[in-house]
């Protein structure tokens, strides 16, 4: 890649998004950060600040917030941090305003469930859509990160993914700083399974939480998810290594512990008791590992892969099995051999 990427456009408010905008106008970067609703944008220019999703995370001058595509011309990186469910709407409408040779960076924790696509695969089919797909560099950028840690600088890993390394290398560079730590890698898709199914597991280890069981359970959920995770993978076509780096085992370690986890958080109250209507309208930011179980169970179901941690989950969450006779049922399966 012989472009210089001098401005990067960052597609989604959320925290996450945010956090990664500041990262980068913290180091001097010209940014954009964009957000659907006018009003949010409003108060972002006038709080310079994210009360709602990153409260006390002061945003830099050269971050400019925008709820308009008017400007991506202008941008050689995006980086798209919008829920799955809202992904493909959003990236097809500002695809005519991309300049040939901008990298396009999928930030987002998620598998679409009428498709049952990666956010990569979604991009590369609207790009194709709209006869674009040659002209673009297409990535991931995954790790164990939350969002309120990197915006306090503290010392974070992640990783980006692209099928050309030189490509991986500049966004390496972009997004490299004192304190977070870029790794590259061409396994686009063990990183998004990855990226995605963390979060289901990580459901899984909150509502043992919630029941009140203890460290030896949550190590096996993590263990045992990480081999339903790496089966999945891998027969998608991922490299087994990457299940064992940061978008791997790192992150859905700190997604199982974190009490920053919102997916774990998610767990907890089903385990306590809260339906899962009940535990959602607690929370204020969206929970994607809800949405990603049912397209996940989908997707392993259409490849024949085995993943009972998964099938439990789903079963917790849309067809209202108790939590107790899930646990019961993973435990009581037939014996294995470990693999």
């Amino acid at each position: 890649m012989n472009q210089t990427i001098k401005k990067t456009a960052v597609i989604g408010a959320g925290s996450w998004g945010t956090a990664l905008a500041k990262l980068l106008a913290d180091k001097g970067e010209q940014v954009l950060l964009w957000s659907h609703r006018a009003e949010h944008v409003d108060a972002l220019r006038r709080d310079r600040e994210n009360r709602k999703y990153l409260p006390g995370a002061a945003l830099p001058g050269n971050l400019r917030a925008v709820n308009t595509f008017d400007d991506l011309s202008s941008c050689q990186c995006l980086v798209m941090v919008v829920p799955s469910h809202g992904y493909r709407e959003v990236f097809r409408k500002l695809i005519p305003q991309l300049q040939d040779g901008t990298c396009l960076v999928s930030a987002v924790k998620g598998i679409e469930i009428a498709t049952r696509q990666t956010m990569f695969q979604v991009m590369q089919e609207e790009l194709a859509r709209q006869n674009r797909t040659e002209a673009m560099h297409i990535g991931v950028l995954s790790g164990p990160s939350f969002a309120d840690e990197v915006a306090t600088g503290q010392p974070t890993a992640v990783t980006v993914a692209f099928s050309d390394n030189q490509v991986a290398q500049a966004v390496q560079h972009l997004f490299s700083t004192s304190s977070f730590r870029v790794y590259t890698s061409t396994d686009t898709i063990g990183l998004e399974i990855s990226a995605a199914m963390k979060n289901v597991i990580a459901i899984a280890a909150g509502i043992s939480d919630g029941l009140g069981y203890g460290l030896n359970t949550r190590a096996a959920l993590i263990t045992r998810g990480l081999a339903e995770i790496t089966r999945l993978g891998t027969t998608l076509g991922a490299d087994p290594l990457t299940f064992c780096g940061l978008g791997g085992m790192g992150d859905l370690v700190l997604t199982c512990t974190g009490s920053l986890s919102r997916n774990r958080t998610v767990g907890i109250k089903l385990g306590e008791g809260r339906t899962l209507q009940q535990a959602l309208d607690e929370m204020t930011m969206v929970a994607e590992g809800v949405k990603t179980t049912q397209s996940c169970y989908d997707l392993a179901a259409s490849v024949g892969v085995e993943m009972p941690i998964l099938e439990q989950t789903y079963q917790i969450l849309y067809e209202d099995k108790p939590c107790r006779d899930a646990v019961q049922d993973l435990v009581g399966r037939s014996l294995k051999k470990e693999a």
